[in-house]
Formats: C-alpha cells, sequence, structure tokens
C-alpha cells in the first residue's frame, strides 16, 4: 500500500543524494581537466577524457534520469543500443589499421 502511495505520488529522493552526484561530477570534471593541464599524450589521454566521460554520463542517467530506480526493461531499452553502437564503434577501430593498409595497397597514396 505504501508502495503503491509513494509511486502515485512521485518518489522523493534526499538531497544528499544530489549534493554527492553533485560532487562526484564536479570531481570528475577536475580529473578530466587534469588530464589536459599535466598535458598528457597518446591513447592515455583518450582513455581518460572518455573513461571520466562515461562515469559523469552514467551518474547523470543514473541518478536525474531516475534509471537507479526505473524497470529492468527500462533499462534494457536504453543501455542495450548504447552497448550496441559502442560495440560497433570498437569493431571500426580494430578494422581501420587493415581498412587503410588495404586503400594504400589498391590505390596507392596518391599524387
Amino acid at each position: 500500500m505504501a508502495q503503491a502511495t509513494a509511486h502515485a505520488q512521485g518518489q522523493q529522493h534526499p538531497i544528499k543524494l544530489y549534493l554527492v552526484v553533485w560532487a562526484w561530477l564536479f570531481i570528475l570534471s577536475a580529473c578530466s581537466y587534469f588530464v589536459d593541464y599535466f598535458q598528457l599524450q597518446g591513447l592515455l589521454r583518450y582513455s581518460l577524457i572518455l573513461l571520466f566521460m562515461m562515469l559523469k554520463a552514467g551518474l547523470i542517467v543514473a541518478v536525474f534520469m531516475h534509471m537507479a530506480w526505473e524497470r529492468l526493461s527500462l533499462v534494457y531499452a536504453i543501455l542495450v543500443p548504447i552497448s550496441a553502437v559502442l560495440v560497433f564503434v570498437a569493431i571500426m577501430v580494430l578494422e581501420a589499421d587493415y581498412t587503410l593498409f588495404s586503400r594504400i595497397s589498391f590505390f596507392g597514396t596518391g599524387s
């Protein structure tokens, strides 16, 4: 009965939760800026920036879009397509060198 009443009126979360999430978003953003400040280069730089970006996006989706409290089917409806896109991006990254090698082999380097 209490759960049905809370669901009908809307779920209220403690303000502490939002403040903690905002603090973590600030910390992750600061870490992302420190990657540039310390002038990290190459794969480490891009990996760290993408890691911090994904962590921030995950926090935003989980808390501010209330995905942490939603039904599993709704979570799957959002996470599965994003995961599929990430898998396809990974496949493209892994095949990029082969594609470049094939183009150079068959078409040459140009003029």
